[in-house]
This record gives C-alpha cells, structure tokens and sequence, in this order.
C-alpha cells in the first residue's frame, strides 16, 4: 500500500483529502506545518507527499528543499490558492512532481498520484540521473491561467535545469521567442542570448551568420568573423522559423548538434559548441518530414524536448488578463491612461478567431489606444475588428462564409492579410511589421494566395 503525507495547514483540506486517498487505498500520513510534516516525513518515508505552498512556519519552497534533501527522489504534488506562472515555474525547477491549484480537482490530483507512482515503479526498474536543484530566477512576462499554459511553464521550469536543446511549436504570434527567453533567462542569464531568423537571411549569408568565417573566404571576408555559435559562449541561441532553412544547412546544423563542434566558413579549425540550441517554427516539422521537406534526422535531433504553444483562440480564458497586461504595456510606451476596454469589446475578442494570436491582438489594443479619444477602448477604436453598422464582428471573421461553415487556417490567413493590405496604406516592410512575418514569408504567401500587392 502507498503511503501518502498531505502538509497543509488548512484542517478542512487535510481532512478532506486524508478521507478521500483513504478510500482510494492509500496509507494517509498528514501535518499542519512544514515542521511537523518534515518530522513526519522522516519518520514514515511516505511514497508521494502533497505539500502546501502557503505554511504558516516555513515557506513551502523550502520544505521541498528539504525534503529532497532528505531524499532526492521524494515525489512532492505542491498545491496553492494562487495561479501565477512564477510559483508554477518556481516549484517545477524546485524538483517538485508535479503542481495542482485550489480548490483541489479530485481527478487532476489522482492522475498527479498515479504518474508519481508510476514514477517510482519505473525508477526502480531503470537507473536514471535527476537534475540537481537549481538556484532562484526571475521569469519574463507571460500570461497564462489555463491548462495548456501551466504545462507549458512546468516545461519550462524543468528544462531550465539543463541546456537540453529545445523544439518550441506553434502559430505565428503567439510567443514562441517569449518562451525561448524565458527558458535562457532561467538556465544562464548570465550568459548571451542570439536569436536568429532563418527565414530573413539567404542562404550564403546564414551559414556566416551561424558559424563565422575566414578572412578572404569569399568576396568581401576582409577579417576572420565569429558566427552566432561563437558569440553565444554558454547562453542561448536561438533559430526561429527553423523550416525555413535550407537542407543544405540542415546537414550543417546535424553535424553541430551530433559533435557539438563546427569549422568556420573557409576554416580548418573545429571550434566547440558551448550553447544550448532552442528552435522554433510555425509549420508542422513532423509532416514536412513525412513530405521531405526536412530532415528526420536533425528533426529528431532537435525535438528532444518538445513545447507546443496554443493559438489564442484555445486560450480564451486568457484575453482578459492579457488585454490588461498588453494596455499597460501600452500605457507605458504611449504616454497614455487608458483603463481597459468595453463589455462590448471584450465579447467580441472572446468571439474571435484571433489568427494572428497575441500579436494581432497586441496590434490591435496600440493602434487602438493611439487614436483612442476616451479612457475605455470601445467599437469606435476597432474599425478593423468591428462592423460599425451591426456593432459585431462580421460571421467571416468568427465562423465561415456561410452559416455552420468553419474557415481552415489557410483560409483565415489568406483572409487577415487581404484584410490587413485592404485596410492599410503601408508598403511590404510595413504590411510584414504588422503581420509580424518576414518579408521572404510575405511574398511566399502572396504567391501562395494568388494575391497582387507592388507597393514596395
């Protein structure tokens, strides 16, 4: 029988669970306070521990510490009132198991207990190294309450631990490279962070970019150059839009993540790889590999540790805190004093498809709080949203063409960059500002949709 020691100091919950496990056959064990529950720990040596953030003698960050001092293997379930992505990345990098907020989901908490057990059936079996414990951070600005978001910062928090090398998914806008700073900022702030588009820079020139050259190694090498991975020492480099490059390069970039060594254009000398490599990519490498496209080899390679990030349209339950975090942004930037935005505005956001994800929507709230006239941003600021004669956004945009029809992807973008060009004065640099892609991306996706735009 599994032995189970619940910290809280909450005697309702301690109860409540000590009811609960024991029904589901387990031995319960439970302590008021981090003191006793350190004692009782050592006494019992308990399977898996819930513990309690907030304790009213020690912090609960350190009572994980000591409990895995005691023993570096201890699963801990840490549970709190409060969602904030600080705490969440905080307890994973602390080497707890896993995370759970109040009030307690009965369900989420026994699949907490049956991977932590699982966990120690499996360890038992195979003999595993276990990251040592990290020292404290300060986390970038990323907002999210739901599901999807707090696993995500769990990934974070344990892939800080190392310099694993990271894939990181997801729709154009919706914070790839935040997550990439993050994930360095938590492992070696100390250390350069270099990000790369691999997209905005030819081929020839990439692989300078990346690896440096020699002096008279082509037209216009007048002295040698360190590349990207030179530059980056032990931090962080960082390659977005990842499939976009060539397979020429891809062979290149194997080679480097196999020997974690490489040769300077026109060189003879190897010149060693200290940094971790993060990449991230809005395409689907799986299926471009499948189609030929890319590299199974260096697609493996590079998705050791994978995140998916979610497009907006999955996380609504985060627009209203990230409508407030991105008007104060504004505020700031602006000089303004805008105080939010209207019901009516809001309803309309949560309706939206969001294509552009947080980008657009960051997008959206600065054109809107620079023409805004009052302190709340109402329909009147949103004339690229909102269709001032039905006061909604258009079926179009939200639904499909017709009633019960849902647009594709494709046919969502192809529709927000006609939209953008239409309503917009601006040239290709701008109109890519605004998409937020590059320009060789922009003129791909003109072709892609039979759409004519010259205005250079």
């Amino acid at each position: 029988m599994a032995k189970i020691l619940v910290i809280d100091d909450d005697k309702s919950i301690r109860e409540s669970l000590e009811l609960y496990l024991e029904e589901e056959g387990y031995d319960v064990y439970t302590a008021p306070n981090g003191t006793e529950g350190l004692n009782r720990f050592v006494a019992i040596t308990p399977d898996v521990v819930i513990l309690d953030i907030r304790l009213p003698d020690i912090d609960g960050f350190t009572v994980l510490e000591d409990l895995r001092e005691e023993d570096e293997k201890v699963k801990v379930v840490m549970i709190t009132a409060h969602h904030d992505m600080e705490t969440t990345i905080k307890a994973m990098k602390g080497g707890a198991f896993d995370y759970i907020h109040k009030p307690i989901d009965v369900d989420e908490l026994d699949i907490a207990i049956g991977k932590a057990l699982g966990s120690i059936e499996m360890e038992k079996k195979i003999s595993g190294l276990l990251m040592e414990h990290p020292r404290d951070f300060k986390v970038g600005d990323i907002i999210g309450t739901g599901k999807k978001m707090k696993e995500v910062f769990k990934t974070i928090g344990v892939v800080s631990q190392s310099k694993t090398t990271v894939l990181i998914q997801g729709e154009s806008g919706t914070g790839k490279e935040l997550i990439a700073k993050c994930i360095h900022y938590n492992t070696s702030r100390d250390e350069p962070y270099i990000a790369v588009n691999c997209s905005a820079i030819v081929e020839t020139l990439l692989e300078s970019e990346l690896f440096g050259h020699e002096k008279g190694s082509f037209t216009g090498a007048i002295a040698r150059k360190q590349g990207k991975f030179e530059l980056a020492r032990y931090g962080t480099v960082f390659l977005d839009e990842i499939s976009e490059m060539s397979v020429n390069l891809q062979a290149k970039l194997l080679r480097v993540l196999q020997e974690m060594e490489f040769e300077r254009v026109g060189g003879k000398d190897r010149v060693k790889v200290n940094a971790r490599i993060i990449a991230a990519t809005n395409k689907d490498l799986k299926k471009m590999v499948q189609e030929g496209r890319f590299r199974d080899d260096l697609f493996y390679r590079l998705n050791i540790v994978s995140i998916q990030i979610p497009p907006l349209r999955e996380r609504r339950e985060d627009l209203a805190p990230l409508v407030e975090y991105l008007l104060k942004k504004a505020n700031r930037e602006l000089h303004k004093k805008i105080a939010g935005v209207s019901d009516e505005i809001m309803n309309i956001f949560l309706r939206y498809n969001w294509p552009g994800n947080i980008r657009e929507l960051e997008n959206l709230l600065i054109r809107a709080a620079v023409v805004a006239k009052g302190q709340v941003l109402g329909k009147e600021d949103f004339p690229d949203l909102v269709e001032e004669k039905h006061g909604a956004s258009t079926d179009r945009e939200i639904a499909g063409s017709e009633p019960g029809k849902m647009l594709t992807l494709d046919e969502v973008e192809e529709m927000h960059i006609r939209k953008v060009i239409s309503n917009t004065d601006k040239n290709k640099g701008e109109i890519c500002e605004i998409l937020g892609i590059s320009r060789p991306t922009f003129e791909r996706k003109l072709e892609k949709y039979g759409i004519s735009f010259t205005k250079e």
